[in-house]
């Protein structure tokens, strides 16, 4: 290719000839500081792999540990409204995660390639899917995320101002924010620090050392009468995923791993263990201050267990602290998403002009404003519960689809991943038929019937599509 040259690029993959000026910066770097008009802008837009073992966990922690674990709680304690079934749910959730964990820790060895779940669709069940994923990404997963992270921050800022973001004229208020907030971020070029893990470590040693000694915790009666029933519960789940995804996040930016067939799965594993283990503790720590029936109206559940430790002073600290965790992982949320475009369209698998470079700014600006666009429209128009129902369900197809990809590259010879799944099949089983159940029970119950519909009727949209627009042009 003339003006090219082989570069390692977190978008593009691995020694790809890319045309000079037609590269895109590295991530999760502000994207204008990563691209100059200078001669030697191309050597310094090679990808270096400066993650370590222990930087790399922190990545997968600070993914996960954003909004949910401030905000799902409510809405999973009013479906298994005791002590023992919500303990239980969390605990699957966790296991769900690992058993998708462990098995991505074998395919991130084996294809050290930046892109994630893209990659490893794409070259276990070809194009067709893997395009369907990044369809996915675009006109539903992303937006979903993005309306349900900025609403986690307008709670809590409402909250901070002294008012319920539960109580009219503010509820509506709460879309608003909500809004701006995706809009903002739309614009500011800066990441915001991830300080999710820090909020919640804070709470849980705040509960336990106060709480605790003054309340004896809320842990009986273990199973009251009506607090169980298999639907409800699949549908908590559907609730727990949404705090429980980022487990899957670190293999998107495995391009900037140091030594990623060693590091990558040890990482995944101790990062969502580490995961399970402080979204345990926390639902203890809820407990430990606060009854079910008061958990379950608790929206904010962070911000009302400071308030009863210490005040209104707590509040304030902890809302804080909250706001500037989900605003950095909505910043974060915006400015990484376009990696699975770039590297679809590279393959020739999506729209050029979605990965488009603003020629002065430097910028994905397409992808930024569609995803924007898409995201405030969700969030006017559906409530926090609705959005991350909306992200679970449109995603999690796609993680069973990835992590039933090692049953066909376990049948290539030239297969050699550094480290394998334990209990293979298991595992990875494991996952697939927890997937079924959950989108079973979804269209099952009557509840989520048609939202779960709707949202599988959009990806499926996405075949023609593909067959009208990129797929004609394979042929």
């Amino acid at each position: 290719m003339r003006g090219a040259r082989k570069v390692t690029h977190p978008q593009v993959g691995v020694n790809r000839a890319i045309p000079y000026g037609a590269l895109p910066p590295p991530f999760p770097a502000p994207y204008h500081s990563a691209m100059t008009t200078s001669p030697a802008a191309p050597e310094r837009l090679s990808l270096q792999r400066q993650l370590g073992l222990w930087s790399a966990v922190a990545v997968l922690i600070g993914s996960t540990i954003g909004s949910g674990i401030f905000r799902s709680p409510a809405g999973v304690t009013d479906k298994l409204p005791g002590p023992l079934p919500l303990m239980a749910v969390w605990v699957a959730g966790g296991l769900f995660a690992l058993c998708g964990a462990l098995t991505l820790a074998e395919l991130s060895g084996a294809f050290p390639e930046t892109g994630g779940a893209y990659v490893f669709i794409r070259e276990g069940w070809g194009r067709m899917p893997a395009f369907l994923f990044g369809w996915s990404e675009l006109v539903l997963i992303r937006a979903a995320s993005l309306g349900a992270i900025s609403t986690t921050f307008a709670e809590y800022l409402l909250r901070v101002l002294g008012h319920d973001p539960s109580a009219a004229p503010y509820s509506d208020f709460v879309h608003y924010i909500a809004a701006v907030a995706i809009a903002l971020t739309a614009t500011f070029n800066y990441v915001g620090l991830r300080w999710g893990a820090l909020v919640q470590l804070f709470i849980i040693l705040l509960a336990l050392a106060i709480g605790l000694p003054r309340t004896g915790g809320h842990f009986t009666p273990a199973v009251p009468a009506g607090s169980f029933h298999v639907a409800a519960f699949g549908l908590a789940l559907v609730s727990v995923l949404w705090a429980f995804d980022g487990w899957a996040d670190l293999s998107f930016v495995q391009g900037e791993v140091k030594d990623p067939r060693r590091t990558l799965p040890r990482a995944i594993i101790i990062g969502t263990l580490a995961v399970i283990a402080i979204y345990l503790l926390a639902n203890v720590a809820y407990l430990a201050v606060m009854p079910v029936d008061v958990i379950r109206h608790s929206k904010l559940v962070a911000a009302d267990v400071a308030q009863r430790l210490i005040g209104a002073p707590g509040v304030v600290l902890v809302a804080v602290m909250v706001m500037v965790s989900t605003f950095g992982t909505l910043n974060g949320t915006l400015l990484t998403s376009p990696r699975v475009f770039f590297a679809m369209a590279d393959d020739g698998l999506f729209f050029k002009k979605v990965a488009s470079v603003h020629p002065r700014y430097h910028t994905p600006y397409v992808s930024i404003l569609l995803v924007t666009a898409l995201g405030i429209v969700f969030v006017l128009a559906r409530t926090f519960e609705q959005l991350a129902d909306t992200f679970v369900t449109a995603i999690i197809p796609f993680y069973a689809l990835a992590v039933a990809s090692i049953y066909v590259f376990r049948r290539r010879a030239d297969y050699q991943p550094p480290f394998r799944t334990p209990l293979y099949p298991v595992v990875p089983a494991l996952f697939i038929l927890a997937t079924l159940f959950l989108l079973g029970n979804a269209i099952i119950d009557p509840s989520s019937r048609w939202a779960t519909l709707a949202v599988l009727g959009i990806i499926l949209v996405g075949v023609p599509v593909y067959l009208l627009t990129v797929g004609r042009r394979l042929r």
